[in-house]
């Protein structure tokens, strides 16, 4: 198969929009953000004094021990007690406008291709199913990885030959998103994708 570095210019006859150096920075840092908060799981939690198993009887007389009055051991300054402003189970999810979002992957997308890291290949298909093969193929391309390799779609038997191969990851034009962009070292775009993504990237 066929590799050549996809250019702006290609681009551009592909109908991809490509956004100007600095204009949609903000946005690319916004989104990725937004993936991070929504992945955290937000399960943080610590017992207040009322959740702590403790008993109610008074610790130790009110008078005459010379020591601070204590109600009871479930106190936040006993040891074993609640604990006073801590973590609690909350949401930290964001939302973005998705004009934003659209406007993200259109800068994170053109970054890429300026620095020339995107390949572009007529297709990519592991006909037998095997790592190995999968492997050699990817190798024929480009020896730099992890490897992003974004089709319009995919055989079953690519998909199942790529799948244990933890330096490269197969995914849709519909599905890519900016991080996936900006996290991998290459970029392999078959020429079924292009149209994919101009209509991902059209204003």
């Amino acid at each position: 198969m066929a590799a050549t570095v996809l250019t702006e210019d290609v681009a551009r006859k592909a109908k991809i929009e490509l956004a100007e150096a600095g204009k949609g920075d903000r946005a690319v840092h916004q989104l990725m953000t937004t993936y991070r908060a929504n992945r955290r799981s937000g399960s943080a939690n610590t017992k207040t004094r009322g959740e702590v198993s403790a008993t109610g009887k008074k610790p130790f007389r009110q008078k005459g021990t010379g020591r601070a009055r204590a109600g009871g051991n479930a106190s936040p300054i006993q040891r074993g007690g609640g604990v006073v402003f801590g973590p609690r189970p909350r949401d930290y999810s964001k939302k973005m406008p998705k004009g934003m979002r659209r406007l993200a992957f259109r800068r994170a997308l053109s970054a890429r291709i300026a620095s020339e890291d995107v390949i572009m290949v007529d297709a990519f298909v592991v006909a037998d199913g095997k790592t190995k093969r999968f492997v050699q193929e990817l190798s024929a391309i480009t020896d730099e990885g992890p490897v992003l390799i974004i089709g319009d779609q995919f055989e079953e038997s690519t998909y199942l030959a790529g799948r244990n191969y933890q330096d490269a990851l197969l995914t849709t034009a519909a599905d890519v998103n900016a991080e996936q962009v900006l996290s991998f070292g290459k970029i392999v775009i078959t020429e079924g994708a292009l149209e994919g993504l101009a209509k991902r990237t059209a204003k």
